[in-house]
Parts: C-alpha cells; structure tokens; sequence
C-alpha cells in the first residue's frame, strides 16, 4: 500500500517536472513579472468630459440695431400740444434735441402758440430718429422751406438745446440769457427736479387761496 503511493508520488512529480520544461515562457513570466506602469491621472477639470463650446454672442447692442432700420418719415399737418410736442398722423412726436417749457410753467403757453403758428397750413415732415424714455416718438421736424421745428423755437427764445440728446447743435442758437427765463427746463436738464416740486407746491398753494 506504502510503496503503490510512493509510486503515485514519483509519477506525479516526474509530471509536474515535465510540464514545467514544456512551457518555458510561463515560467520565466511567473518568475519575472513586468514592471507595472501607473497610468498617470489628470487633474479634476481634465477627467471632464469635453464639449463643443458654441462661440459667445456679441451683446445686443439697441443703437445698432435701429440704425440698421431706415428711420421711418411721417408726413402731415401737425397738431401741437405743447412747445415741444405735436401730434401728426396720430403719433405724437417729441421735437429732437430741444427743451420748451411745461404748459403750466412760465412762458408754456406762449411756446405752445408759436409753434401753432410756425406749423399753421404747413405740412411738417418728421424724420424718426428714437423713441424716449416715456414711448413718445423723436423726431426731427421740418418745414416745406427746410426750416428746423427745433431750431426756430430755440432762436424765438422758447426752447432751449438739451446737449445730452443733441450734442448740443442748437447751443449756438439760444438767444442771450434764455436759461434764466426758462429756468424750469434749465433745472431738468441738470437733474433738479425739487425745483419743480417747490414750484409746483406754490401753484398749488396760490389756487387753492384764490
């Protein structure tokens, strides 16, 4: 029994013996592993998947893109509704890059009636150039003969230039001292608002006393 499994033992080990010259290569990868080599990690922001990034838009730029529109022109007998304002086609237009007086403030009713007649019989041609802060329309007004609505009501002393709107091109048209005697839309221009409100508060004062 012993030496049947000798025999066993000795029949197995001249196998294994066997086996082992057979396959060289294994044996010489089991007794020298290859180095391994670490793949190197990137950093977080790489390990991102990447994708198309579309080019930024240019920002909407407003100015550009009504200029890029041709100015529409209105055309008609114009009504006026204050020294700076008039109504034609049922739009009502602000005159472009000119300060009249409020039809409740010193020399408002005398603008008004100046400009009623310098419109009186005429067709006025409006040429659009914006639209205001309050959605009124802006445009620059002329007359049949090429006269300017704007710069008429400055050289009668009834309008002043408002240079942030104008760039000041009816500044050389103001008649001498008119920023004293329209001295309300001088104080809007420079953003002095209480002034109205004190004026207005007086106005209020003096009718609820008559």
């Amino acid at each position: 029994m012993i030496e049947g499994l000798i025999f066993i033992a000795v029949i197995a080990g001249l196998f294994f013996f066997l086996w082992e010259k057979k396959d060289p290569i294994r044996s010489e990868r089991e007794e020298n592993p290859p180095s391994v080599i670490p793949f190197p990690k990137k950093p977080p922001s790489e390990n991102r998947p990447t994708y198309y990034a579309p080019p930024t838009p240019s920002p909407f730029n407003e100015k550009t893109a009504r200029d890029a529109v041709e100015k529409p022109v209105i055309r008609g007998r114009a009504y006026v509704v204050d020294g700076d304002t008039v109504v034609i086609r049922k739009t009502q237009i602000r005159l472009f890059g000119v300060d009249a007086p409020e039809m409740n403030h010193p020399y408002g009713k005398k603008a008004k009636w100046a400009l009623v007649k310098l419109c009186k019989g005429q067709e006025v041609k409006a040429e659009v150039t914006d639209v205001d802060a309050h959605g009124r329309t802006v445009a620059k007004c002329y007359l049949p003969d090429g006269r300017d609505l704007s710069a008429e009501m400055v050289k009668l002393g009834l309008a002043i230039d408002w240079p942030k709107f104008s760039d000041g091109v009816y500044k050389p048209l103001e008649v001498p001292d008119v920023r004293k005697k329209l001295w309300l839309a001088d104080a809007r221009q420079k953003g002095r608002m209480h002034i109205w409100d004190k004026y207005d508060a007086k106005q209020k004062e003096r009718q609820e006393n008559a």
